[in-house]
């Protein structure tokens, strides 16, 4: 079984979007697993093959969330760590891949020597980093020469079943709160393939860069998908739940409306949604 190990982490909040995502996160693993745990967990096969885990990798599944990545790669016969920034997660984590050494660490300073691993995953870790030049360098910095890095991160602007939420939420005429995370400017960089390449290639720096769209078409259902948001996960929930049960109530009205576009035969949403997936070598 795997122990999840809860140390103390320094700098973990180095920004205030940093210190944002933590609040956003904390206590959320159950209500985010069925509805965007699932959506998240559609590039990880991919998001392997790119950092080429195999059998016998020493694999690092870096904000692994509920443990999707790091199971999956425990299945390929990989020798995973995982790591998280939110004790709730790392708990989750570590029932899920009980083979994986799991443990609460926190982007852009890792507990781990240097080019330690044969590869780095990171599902969707630098959307949640305040200074994601300098995670990848870190990311790097605990990499074998040789060794290979894979990220994933949403593409932007977002696909049509990714905007649904944003939608209603503008419908309803609620305002993003003052406090909700939001990465400065400075320490941004274009979502695009293009964009997520050229960080790849200046912050790690990293060799071989490759880069693509990976769409596909999510399947839930009303509830599943409002669950969410309305038990506050991530940005969008703490925007739905910011302004009270009544504005909640207005924005899931919208929400029901304009889910109709998306709403198949059988009753089920079906949303497009868009991820940029890129990986790197490390030069020997």
């Amino acid at each position: 079984m795997a122990k999840a190990e809860e140390v103390p982490v320094p700098g973990a909040a180095a920004t205030p979007f940093d210190a944002g995502e933590r609040r956003a996160w904390a206590g959320r693993a159950a209500a985010y697993a069925p509805g965007f745990g699932r959506l998240c967990a559609y590039p990880v096969p991919r998001l392997l093959d790119a950092a080429g885990v195999s059998d016998g990798t020493r694999v690092l599944d870096v904000g692994t969330g509920t443990g999707t990545a790091a199971a999956a790669a425990c299945a390929r016969g990989a020798r995973v760590t995982a790591v998280d920034a939110e004790p709730d997660m790392v708990r989750t984590a570590a029932a899920a891949a009980p083979t994986a050494a799991v443990q609460l660490a926190t982007l852009p300073q890792l507990p781990f020597p240097d080019d330690v691993f044969d590869a780095v995953v990171g599902n969707f870790v630098l959307n949640h980093v305040g200074r994601p030049r300098t995670a990848l360098a870190e990311l790097r910095r605990v990499t074998r020469p040789g060794g290979r890095i894979a990220l994933t991160v949403w593409a932007a602007p977002p696909a049509a079943g990714q905007a649904l939420l944003g939608r209603a939420v503008r419908a309803a005429g609620v305002p993003r709160p003052p406090d909700a995370p939001a990465l400065a400017p400075e320490d941004d960089f274009p979502r695009t393939a293009d964009g997520l390449a050229t960080l790849l290639r200046t912050a790690g720096p990293l060799s071989a860069v490759e880069c693509a769209v990976v769409s596909w078409e999510h399947r839930t259902t009303l509830a599943e998908w409002w669950h969410g948001p309305a038990a506050g996960v991530a940005t969008i929930g703490r925007v739905v739940t910011s302004r009270g049960p009544a504005a909640t109530e207005r924005i899931r009205r919208h929400f029901v409306a304009l889910a109709a576009e998306f709403t198949a035969p059988d009753g089920q949403l079906v949303l497009p949604h868009a991820a940029l997936l890129a990986s790197g070598r490390v030069a020997p």
